[in-house]
């Protein structure tokens, strides 16, 4: 009991269940068995559980677990190579191409220069050196040239599939929707457009003042909006309870209902990101999501709210369907 006392250590609790008349719970991997007259707490494969029994009630507990570490991650990079084929289906197959050009290329430039040596040493075939020269500066100038070709080709790809992992990162990156529902990024594409504001309290706290005069207009267009306190100082929204604004409080909660949780490996993104893009990390940032979840736009400061109303379209109307995919070019 006394090594029991010594691990145990309290932390939030993201989930809970109220039950009555049952003997058990199983959540996942443990049991909570009812237990008369007391408190007990157990642990098991870094999840806490705590059981209540209420000596008023004939049978009544409340049962609650939380897990300190996320669901393990996906192999990103298998997605983002799928995703970059699907993207670009023929760019395997010019990459091939230029491969076997370069492959022909330099197996002349191979049998040029022999022949080459060969005349030069034979005194006898020197009439043949400048049209064994003009072969030879032929088969070098398609090596090269195909060699930058696929070099571009394959640069280019490098880069896609690692914007598409760093994409695949922050879709698996969870939102706390409520006190009982949490979800991935990824469940919101094709449903919203998420402006991820990172940065101190303050600046989460003037950007959601800023927000304020464009609150219907984003709501229309999809946005949701996820404040990030990176130093930990998440401010406290203040709404207008009063009957007159008791309208665009509601949007105003709406568009703010969006919560990062498991801070840790949203830093570690936003730190990968900034280290990338050669930013501070002190620097507060935003970014702009397109419906399908990519990253349309990004930058150092506050979001350009009155910017979003100009160049997203609406998400109902008659012109949705059509320009579902004008979020704009891919970062």
């Amino acid at each position: 009991m006394a090594s029991f006392m010594a691990n145990f250590r309290i932390i939030p609790l993201d989930f809970y269940q109220y039950s009555n008349n049952y003997n058990y719970f199983s959540f996942s991997s443990h049991q909570i068995i009812k237990h008369r007259h007391n408190l007990f707490i157990s642990t098991s494969n870094n999840n806490r559980t705590v059981h209540y029994y209420n000596q008023k009630q004939k049978s009544s507990s409340i049962a609650c677990s939380a897990a300190n570490k996320p669901s393990p991650p996906t192999d990103i990079s298998s997605t983002a190579k799928i995703r970059s084929e699907v993207l670009s289906p023929f760019r395997s197959v010019r990459m091939f191409f230029y491969l076997a050009f370069i492959a022909s290329g330099g197996l002349g430039a191979l049998i040029a220069t022999t022949q080459l040596i060969a005349a030069l040493a034979n005194p006898a075939r020197a009439a043949e050196v400048p049209e064994i020269l003009k072969g030879l500066g032929i088969d070098i100038g398609a090596v090269s040239i195909f060699a930058f070709l696929y070099y571009r080709e394959n640069n280019a790809k490098q880069a896609q599939v690692a914007r598409l992992s760093r994409e695949e990162s922050l879709s698996n990156l969870k939102l706390r929707v409520d006190d009982k529902k949490i979800i991935s990024i990824s469940s919101l594409r094709g449903i919203a457009r998420l402006v991820i504001c990172a940065g101190p309290g303050s600046y989460v706290l003037e950007s959601f003042r800023l927000s304020e005069p464009f609150t219907q207009s984003l709501l229309d267009r999809g946005v949701l909006v996820v404040p990030f306190a990176t130093d930990g100082n998440f401010p406290n929204f203040e709404f207008e309870e009063s009957e007159e604004m008791k309208e665009i409080t509601s949007k105003r909660k709406r568009l703010w209902q969006l919560n990062p949780t498991f801070v840790s490996e949203w830093s570690k993104w936003l730190d990968e990101q900034k280290n990338m893009a050669g930013v501070s990390p002190e620097s507060p940032v935003y970014l702009s999501l397109r419906l399908d979840g990519r990253v349309r736009g990004s930058g150092v400061g506050y979001p350009p709210w009155n910017a979003f109303v100009a160049q997203l379209p609406q998400v109902k109307g008659m012109w949705s369907g059509l320009l579902d995919g004008m979020d704009g070019r891919v970062l």
